[in-house]
């Protein structure tokens, strides 16, 4: 028996004891070691369960590093020992997405098993919950693709979130110095400057468009004066947001959203167009992880430091799950002892 933590109704999610999975021989079996909580999850619960068939349940987790635990006779390149991290979007059964598989678990089946692409071989000195960043990360590091952004660019992040913190930390690694995070928590804002942030700041406390003009310069408008940020990406999803940085952005502007809105949102499309801005988005990770995963051992230090906020073991996921929502956490690590 393994224990999984499944969602079975509109917030009630529990810790299960289920049966072992039965492989079959393109399979592999992971003894997870850690899982990261994501945003992702804590909407699953909110909203019931994604996918969930009538009286059955949505298995969660995602984000997760462990050791190969049994390798089915027809998969290539992986053996039993293996160190390696999941990646989900290349899992066929949408691991903890509305899949029969969810990672908050000792013993995870991954589908189809394939080296390289949904499970990524790590480096032996390099501890399961910093590897487990590797997902959170590369969906930051496709948001950041998606800005174009190079040094000397000016950058706004809205949301300090661990998507929002893991795009401060990627600008800065990119070379692009000028970034401004914005969030409602000081001790995400601290985590903010901390990662690399030029300025960190709370929008409900200041006029965001004359602190940008003021740390951006001003930006060229058609008819009317803008602010001088070539990037914003949205990684915090109110509601707000768009129809702002619309109507203060400069002459080709570039916004990206990555927040996951659930309602229609209006947008002064007027304002865009006189700016020519660009709006786009980003989701997921079609090719980032396996860089993520060879960046992370040279920045072990600075995650372990400010963007690791907490570690849980999983028999306390539920409280991990609490920790998570409080807007003042960073990224919440739930860790499977070895048995």
């Amino acid at each position: 028996m393994r224990r999984v933590l499944n969602i079975h109704d509109v917030d009630d999610v529990r810790l299960d004891q289920v049966p072992d999975p039965t492989p079959g021989e393109r399979d592999v079996l992971v003894r997870v070691r850690a899982c990261g909580i994501c945003g992702s999850d804590l909407s699953y619960i909110k909203i019931g369960g994604i996918m969930r068939p009538p009286g059955g349940v949505t298995p969660l987790g995602h984000e997760a590093a462990g050791e190969v635990a049994w390798v089915g006779p027809a998969v290539k390149g992986l053996e039993v020992g293996q160190r390696v991290v999941i990646n989900p979007m290349m899992t066929p059964s949408a691991i903890g997405s509305g899949g029969p598989e969810g990672a908050f678990t000792e013993t995870l089946l991954v589908a189809d098993a394939k080296v390289g692409d949904n499970l990524l071989p790590i480096p032996d000195d390099l501890p399961f919950h910093i590897a487990a960043l590797a997902e959170p990360l590369a969906v930051a590091l496709h948001g950041v693709n998606r800005a174009q952004v190079k040094p000397g660019d000016k950058v706004v992040v809205f949301g300090c979130g661990p998507i929002g913190l893991g795009m401060v930390l990627w600008l800065a690694e990119r070379g692009v110095e000028d970034v401004v995070a914005l969030d409602l928590s000081e001790e995400r804002l601290a985590r903010a400057r901390a990662l690399g942030a030029r300025a960190a700041l709370n929008p409900t406390k200041v006029d965001l468009r004359a602190e940008l003009r003021r740390l951006h310069g001003p930006g060229r408008v058609l008819n009317r004066e803008g602010v001088g940020t070539d990037a914003f990406i949205d990684a915090a999803g109110a509601p707000n947001i768009l129809s702002d940085v619309i109507q203060m952005a400069k002459y080709h502007a570039r916004m990206v959203v990555t927040a996951a809105y659930m309602r229609p949102v209006e947008i002064p499309l007027g304002a865009m167009l006189t700016t020519e801005m660009t709006l786009t988005t980003a989701v997921g990770y079609p090719t980032e992880m396996p860089e993520v995963v060879a960046a992370l051992p040279r920045l072990r230090e600075k995650l372990e430091a400010h963007y690791i906020s907490h570690h849980y073991p999983l028999g306390r996921v539920l409280e991990a799950l609490d920790v998570a929502r409080n807007p003042a956490s960073g990224k919440v690590m739930v860790e499977i002892e070895e048995s």
